[in-house]
């Protein structure tokens, strides 16, 4: 029996994703035995950790303070193990920016991108590079926030007219945007778990928009919205290509313990497009990890279980 922390909620604008997830692991923890209690993240956290003194710490943060590395940071200074990647792959991954480049530098395939901060718009004049940006990209193209989760913040400029009210949106969300080539096709996710220390890619999920056409935050997390398909059906080797495009980016960023990476099979040439990798990946009711761990064979408290495991061998 280990005595676990579970954090969540926190004040990220995935608050409620994360209270979801948490509330998930701490009934897994409790079946699987463990000693456990939960903290949602506020400015009393050291204090509780301190009073608490846990083994464990399974982070069950999304966005802004889990996902970011900013948690890890705290937990390394108390010295406490903890779920998931460490400080600097949360940092390299949260910021899709970050990601991106260091995607593209290693040979990666990732859809074409550009990306400012506000001060590229303020002082420096971004906005009458915009059309020249917009001929490299071509319509549509996907605007997003560069630091957030969930999907949160993300618009589709089908025209040069949808840019301004896109780019306003994204700013809403985040200092720094990315404009992305947007690639039509399917929209796949790989989840990675380690075992012994190896990770191992589960089945790939597809998820299919019921009526949108593109998948959003909405589309995510409300039941009914999105069907999802594991494992997902595609063409002959797809699913290996895919499976080790994502091992490539979970060691190119030096992920650890578990992690998920999305990418799109582009409709018209067959290719593979990895979009992001995200080290704090939902766990709720509709949430893809635990869906690909499940047409693994691999039960939610097996998951959790597993995820523990790697977090003590790190430890």
């Amino acid at each position: 029996m280990t005595r676990v922390a579970v954090l969540k909620g926190g004040r990220s604008l995935e608050r409620q994703v994360s209270l979801k997830s948490g509330a998930r692991v701490e009934d897994a923890l409790e079946r699987l035995g463990h000693e456990l209690f939960a903290i949602d993240v506020g400015g009393d956290l050291v204090e509780r950790l301190q009073i608490e003194r846990p083994e464990l710490a399974f982070v069950a943060l999304h966005g802004r303070d889990g996902e970011d590395g900013t948690v890890q940071e705290l937990l390394d200074a108390m010295g406490i193990p903890y779920t998931g990647s460490g400080v600097s792959a949360c940092i390299r991954a949260a910021d899709k920016v970050l990601a991106k480049h260091a995607m593209r530098d290693g040979g990666i395939p990732t859809p074409d991108f550009f990306a400012f901060n506000e001060t590229a718009f303020k002082e420096l004049g971004a906005a009458r590079a915009l059309p020249a940006i917009e001929q490299r990209l071509r319509f549509p193209i996907v605007v997003k926030p560069a630091g957030q989760g969930s999907a949160l913040g993300i618009k589709f400029a089908r025209t040069a007219a949808d840019v301004p009210s896109a780019l306003v949106a994204a700013f809403s969300y985040d200092r720094k945007v990315l404009l992305e080539r947007h690639i039509p096709g399917r929209d796949l996710a790989v989840s990675i778990v380690e075992q012994a220390r190896l990770p191992m890619t589960l089945p790939i999920v597809e998820a299919v928009p019921n009526e949108e056409d593109f998948y959003d935050f909405e589309s995510r997390y409300e039941i009914g919205r999105t069907t999802f398909v594991c494992p997902a059906q595609l063409p002959e080797g797809v699913a290996e290509r895919a499976s080790a495009l994502a091992l490539e980016v979970f060691a190119l960023l030096g992920c650890s313990g578990f992690a998920r990476v999305d990418l799109m099979l582009d409709s018209e040439k067959g290719e593979l497009f990895v979009l992001e990798a995200d080290t704090i990946p939902g766990l709720t009711e509709t949430s893809l990890l635990p869906q690909a761990a499940d047409a693994a064979g691999i039960s939610f408290d097996e998951l959790v279980g597993l995820m523990l495991h790697a977090a003590a061998a790190q430890g």
